[in-house]
């Protein structure tokens, strides 16, 4: 069940999404889409959310997390993300290092999303539009919930390797996960390297099993 960044397998649980990976509880995609535009992918992505969501309950935390890693390993440029996160001192980092960072930081996504998208209430996704943003472009979108609060998602979107993968996300258009992932990363690096991101990685993934298991 595990991607190709696999180091062990999640437990835990988070407190807050719309600071960590900026998500919402409630996604609609009908139909599945093809993955050659930007569009597609996100709409690809959020097909899979649904239909995790509606069977989040019988799959349980494990189950959606085997159903949604892969997809987050495909969909994410999530050796990227990892780099940017950490800034300037990537380039110091051993290959090693960066391996582990890059496993830990994808384990962290997978289970976040399979913590959050746990069960389907009649929400409603909405796909508005894009907009270039230089060589890449923001694929922008309106996530609804049944209750009628709105929340604008935007996707930033870079090609690679002949697709289109997301890079980093912006709630309401302008905060961006991985400025507020950069920050929090560069404190902990500071205080205790390498080895205590990861292990403040795997806390988060750990907290969002055990409160599943709990739940």
């Amino acid at each position: 069940m595990a991607n190709r960044y696999t180091r062990r397998a999640p437990r835990g649980k988070i407190a807050s999404l719309c600071l960590a990976l900026f998500i919402v509880m409630g996604l609609v995609a009908p139909g599945s889409a093809a993955v050659s535009d930007p569009q597609g992918t996100v709409r690809a992505f959020y097909g899979v959310l649904l239909g995790t969501m509606r069977d989040g309950r019988s799959l349980g935390q494990s189950g959606r997390y085997g159903r949604l890693a892969p997809v987050v390993d495909r969909t994410f440029d999530i050796p990227t993300m990892t780099r940017l996160a950490i800034g300037p001192r990537w380039s110091t980092l051993s290959a090693a290092e960066q391996q582990q960072l890059i496993g830990a930081f994808a384990h962290y996504v997978a289970a976040t999303y399979a913590d959050r998208f746990d069960s389907y209430s009649g929400e409603q996704l909405q796909v508005t539009g894009q907009r270039p943003n230089g060589a890449d472009v923001i694929v922008q979108t309106k996530i609804i919930k049944s209750n009628g609060e709105t929340t604008e998602l935007d996707y930033l979107m870079r090609p690679n390797q002949g697709s289109w993968q997301i890079s980093d996300v912006y709630l309401d258009g302008t905060i961006s996960q991985l400025a507020v992932h950069r920050s929090e990363f560069h404190s902990i690096l500071q205080r205790e390297g390498v080895d205590g991101l990861v292990m403040a990685l795997d806390r988060k993934v750990d907290l969002l099993r055990s409160v599943a298991r709990s739940s």
